[in-house]
């Protein structure tokens, strides 16, 4: 895997790489939601109780496929509040490497499936 956080003419960067290269297999896990195993709700009204769900959503289903956090090689984030990125941010960087940012998209959204979710991510990882 190669990441490539700034290629030169491109902008600034917080957290992604423009571009990542790889080989090998590809793992796509679907929108992870602040849901627990047993499908409650996760931090109603606290942005950071969601993303660490997410999180943990999402390294749980790697998990199952065989990877990890280090193997993400793209994220798609969903927002309800662009004011959560900031805490998406740093609770972002409790699960990815800093050394080995996943490209990555960031879409502010109306709405998800329940109106309680302020946060969804999904991703594809490689092993």
């Amino acid at each position: 895997m190669q990441h490539y956080v700034r290629p030169e003419g491109t902008p600034p960067v917080n957290g992604y790489s423009h571009a990542v290269s790889f080989e090998g297999r590809m793992v796509a896990v679907s929108g992870q939601v602040p849901l627990d195993a047993e499908g409650g709700l996760v931090g109603a009204g606290d942005a950071r109780a969601q993303v660490r769900q997410v999180f943990e959503n999402l390294v749980t289903a790697l998990a199952a496929a065989g990877a990890g956090a280090r193997d993400i090689v793209k994220l798609t984030v969903y927002l309800t509040d662009l004011a959560d990125l900031p805490v998406f941010r740093e609770v972002r960087d409790e699960y990815i490497a800093p050394d080995r940012p996943p490209a990555s998209s960031l879409v502010q959204v109306s709405g998800l499936v329940d109106p309680a979710f302020r946060v969804e991510v999904e991703a594809l990882a490689v092993v």
